[in-house]
């Protein structure tokens, strides 16, 4: 069964190829450098020997002969008379020959002689005629050759070096990255969230370990936060559940011999219990879901939505509700999700209206990126000010009044999610106050200095 390659393999063999293509580029370049370079001494060499002959015959010596030479003369007519007897002579082609008539020029060929191959120069001699001397081109093709092998096993060489060296290096890059697979895997194997993650370093791989223990941090929160909202809910539950119960099996037993006044008191706690259960569940599924996270923020004006949400609360509790504007810090459009902000509204007019006495108002204030609600009920006391947005968080002269005890925890949720924060006070005058900050739209974070100017709170 073929294995599929690692990272690893895939980026060494990337490194390799790049090595190689730098390697034999540079060998390529240094070759065609070193064959110039013999070219360039060849031609040299053969316009020195050319002269040197040329010399010597109009001196009337002989020119010592070389093994990877050939000279001779060339007559006007064509004749050729070796300078070195018993050695092969070169062929006169038709440049040759005009240089040897005419006296002027010279002339360069390239010839094969007995299978070796020449580069031949012919000039005019001063009496007459021509010379004519041949250089082998067998050095310098031996010379190139050696080159080029050493070139190219230097190439291989060099590229299985890089090779090995990125193999290496890359398995020490590498490293923390499989630690960090093996614990990955360990958390999808155990779904043990608490598994501890490989050092992090300073470099992207650290960054990413950072990223990953960031993640799991905020998985165990919400692990957590799900089973405290289970356990707290079976708690919840068991309430009314068993005041349901209780007051079904009584009316099982009793089968028609209660009292009307009985069986009508029964009846009524089986209805009350039951609408709490509905509100109940409505409130844990809507907290537990947070279908709202599927809007997307805009600009929501917090006075259009005071002005609905109050308008709702009369028509459901037929209770008076005022809308009071800030004069001097008038509302400005705020970055939110439209129903999750109507759904905070309703949440504190709710919350106000259970804790007011009949009769007196609920005053809902808005100015720049905040809102916040009045009653007129026993205010809350300075230790319980961060507690009441706490699931079922019952304070100790709210036990008796009716309700969930979500309302509160779902506005700071909302209201968090949306980058704002909450708050809750005693009001001058008595009651409390609770309400919100938002980011104004455009900005990242709440307007809290001009919150503070709003509502200003007892520490």
């Amino acid at each position: 069964m073929l294995r599929t390659p690692t990272l690893r393999t895939k980026v060494t063999v990337v490194v390799a190829a790049a090595a190689a293509l730098a390697i034999s580029l540079a060998a390529f370049l240094s070759y065609r450098g070193v064959s110039d370079l013999v070219a360039d001494e060849l031609e040299r060499g053969l316009d020195d020997r050319t002269h040197t002959v040329a010399t010597l015959l109009d001196a009337g010596l002989t020119p010592p002969t070389r093994p990877d030479t050939i000279e001779q003369v060339v007559s006007e007519r064509g004749e050729v008379r070796p300078l070195a007897p018993g050695r092969d002579t070169l062929p006169v082609r038709p440049d040759a020959l005009r240089v040897a008539r005419t006296g002027k020029g010279e002339s360069r060929a390239d010839v094969v002689v007995s299978g070796t191959e020449y580069g031949t120069l012919t000039r005019p001699l001063p009496g007459g005629g021509a010379v004519m001397v041949g250089q082998s081109y067998g050095g310098a093709a031996r010379v190139d050759d050696r080159s080029l092998w050493r070139i190219a096993w230097t190439t291989a060489a060099a590229v299985a070096f890089a090779a090995l060296l990125g193999w290496l290096a890359l398995g020490r890059i590498l490293r923390p990255v499989r630690r960090l697979v093996a614990a990955t895997r360990r958390i999808t194997t155990t779904q043990d969230l608490t598994t501890p993650l490989p050092p992090a370093g300073s470099d992207e791989i650290g960054q990413l370990t950072h990223s990953f223990g960031h993640m799991l941090a905020a998985l165990r929160r919400s692990r957590a936060q799900q089973q405290r909202l289970v356990q707290d809910a079976g708690h919840e539950l068991r309430t009314p559940l068993t005041s349901v119960r209780g007051s079904a099996e009584l009316l099982q037993r009793a089968r028609g011999r209660l009292a009307p006044e009985d069986e009508e008191q029964i009846l009524t706690t089986l209805v009350t219990e039951t609408a709490a259960l509905d509100d109940l569940v409505r409130e844990l599924v809507e907290l537990a879901t947070d279908r709202r996270t599927e809007e997307e923020p805009e600009a929501v004006h917090l006075a259009a939505a005071a002005e609905d949400g109050a308008r709702r609360c009369r028509l459901r509790t037929g209770r008076v509700v005022l809308v009071v504007e800030d004069d001097t810090n008038p509302p400005v459009p705020v970055r939110a999700r439209p129903r999750a902000l109507q759904r905070c509204v309703d949440n504190l007019l709710s919350n106000a209206v259970k804790f007011s006495p009949e009769g007196t108002p609920v005053v809902v204030r808005v100015g720049g990126g905040g809102l916040a609600v009045r009653d007129q009920g026993p205010g809350i006391a300075p230790g319980e000010r961060h507690a009441v947005f706490d699931r079922f968080y019952r304070g100790p002269r709210t036990q008796a009044t009716p309700g969930s005890g979500l309302g509160l925890a779902i506005v700071h949720d909302i209201i968090a999610a949306d980058a704002g924060t909450v708050f809750a006070t005693t009001a001058d005058g008595g009651g409390a106050e609770v309400g919100f900050d938002l980011p104004l739209h455009g900005q990242d974070g709440p307007d809290r200095p001009a919150a503070r100017k709003r509502y200003p709170r007892t520490p």
